[in-house]
């Protein structure tokens, strides 16, 4: 088991799209087990490559009750999204302490490459679907807050900013 640092914002990585993966190989599921055992930590319900400092589009998404379902994503994209939105507080190990509300599509459909390194489609609803597209922003080089507004995210950052100071 093997929990990885998660970067702190603002690093440049967390704002820079990730390379695609051109293959699943033994390395790619080494990082794909790395990214589950530092989600179960934290715990989340979710986790982006870039997070953790790894330039790749790789991520997992376990948003079960019991765990251990994670979905492993390579190159993941969302082709359909549901007119209808829902609203989920979010938040990211790399801007710890803070959260905002963030409306996105409640259902989403997903191709990406699987462990197999086959070429799945997936639907994905509720909180599913937000860990989905929360992921794929990291992927693209955008967090949460990027979807607010520019007086709510200055101001969420600059609170996150006096919280790192104080510790």
């Amino acid at each position: 088991m093997t929990i990885r640092r998660c970067i702190p914002w603002p690093d440049k990585r967390l704002q820079t799209p990730a390379a695609p993966v051109e293959a699943i190989t033994d390395e790619i599921r080494a990082i794909w087990q790395d990214m589950v055992d530092t989600m179960e930590a934290m715990p989340g319900y979710g986790l982006g490559a870039p997070q953790i400092g790894v330039m790749q589009r790789l991520a997992v998404v376990d948003c079960s009750e019991e765990r251990g379902k994670a979905v492993l994503m390579a190159n993941p994209e969302i082709l359909h999204a549901s007119v209808q939105f829902r609203e989920h507080e979010e938040a990211s190990p790399n801007l710890p302490g803070v959260s905002a509300v963030i409306s996105r599509p409640r259902a989403v459909t997903v191709r990406f490459l699987n462990a197999k390194g086959e070429v799945e489609e997936r639907d994905f609803v509720h909180l599913w679907a937000t860990s989905v597209q929360h992921q794929i922003d990291h992927l693209n080089g955008r967090m949460f807050f990027d979807h607010l507004k520019p007086l709510k995210r200055k101001m969420l950052i600059q609170k996150a900013e006096k919280m790192r100071g104080r510790k």
